[in-house]
């Protein structure tokens, strides 16, 4: 191919690239460069902003509050493993050629392209004393009176937490779903063929060769899971007695209610730092996995 060519291919490319990379500069990596400043400061946009060096991080690690929101966060990370497991299940069962397999492929999907504010005011409901969760739990003999989930400070956080494996399912299922089908059929009919059953194939076979398609979501599920914001927000508010409270809740809280900005840019940093971590031994556990079948 002439070198005029591939020269009118990168410049296309980059064209269509740049309305993403304009996106991201101005509204990631800029709030992200003016952040790293602002957490040192006591931050006024009416007064005189003044610099006070390391004290909001010395505030935030004596601040019982955002502790407790930071713990909340912590615990949200039993959520990965839960939905990691589970949409491997799926992503196996309708990766089959089965009559009605493209329904349930769609099926799975539908929560992923709902929006989170409507699937948490729907799950909210459903969680009330009177909703549905009751009613089905009721029926079937697994409880004897109306339990108020989100207003219970013993389940209001594990009934978030639900939401999100619930929803999160699908999208983790299509990338599973798309590496199930990138491994190579003639290994698993040699692993049959010296006898492994279908659990011992999936086992020894299909789940090492996904090992990079596990790191991949689990990387993604932590951030999100240490992220969490928006189903929090709307089913709980990080109540009842902020037992429900996360660190992306708080951070709004003080940044956009209590106008402490620099404070929430603080707190912002130490949970990047925190995900930063998780990434690191995430990156560190899929490299002992399987990440060098694929070189």
């Amino acid at each position: 191919m002439p070198l005029h060519h591939k020269t009118r291919r990168y410049i296309f490319a980059y064209a269509m690239l740049l309305p993403g990379i304009i996106f991201l500069l101005v509204f990631t990596f800029y709030p992200i460069i003016f952040g790293l400043p602002l957490a040192f400061t006591n931050y006024s946009a009416l007064a005189e902003t003044q610099w006070v060096g390391w004290r909001n991080f010395e505030r935030a690690f004596a601040d019982a509050d955002f502790l407790h929101s930071l713990k909340n966060s912590l615990l949200y990370v039993i959520v990965v493993p839960v939905i990691q497991f589970v949409s491997i299940l799926m992503a196996i069962l309708v990766n089959n050629n089965l009559k009605g397999v493209q329904f349930f492929r769609v099926a799975y999907f539908i929560p992923v392209v709902t929006s989170m504010v409507a699937v948490a005011i729907a799950w909210k409901w459903m969680f009330e004393e009177k909703g549905i969760v009751n009613y089905i739990l009721k029926s079937v003999g697994l409880i004897d009176s109306n339990i108020a989930y989100l207003n219970n400070i013993d389940t209001a956080l594990f009934a978030v937490m639900f939401v999100t494996v619930w929803k999160g399912l699908g999208y983790y299922m299509m990338i599973y779903l798309a590496g199930l089908q990138s491994i190579p059929s003639e290994l698993q009919e040699a692993a049959r063929i010296d006898g492994a059953n279908r659990y011992q194939v999936i086992w020894h076979v299909t789940i090492p060769l996904l090992k990079p398609f596990v790191l991949l979501c689990s990387l993604l599920s932590v951030m999100a899971a240490i992220r969490v914001f928006d189903e929090v927000y709307v089913m709980t508010g990080g109540g009842p007695a902020n037992s429900s409270m996360v660190t992306g809740l708080y951070t709004y809280n003080k940044a956009f209610k209590d106008f402490d900005f620099g404070y929430a840019a603080a707190i912002g940093l130490i949970v990047a730092l925190i995900v930063f971590v998780f990434t690191v031994l995430t990156f560190k556990f899929g490299k002992k996995g399987g990440l060098n079948y694929y070189g």
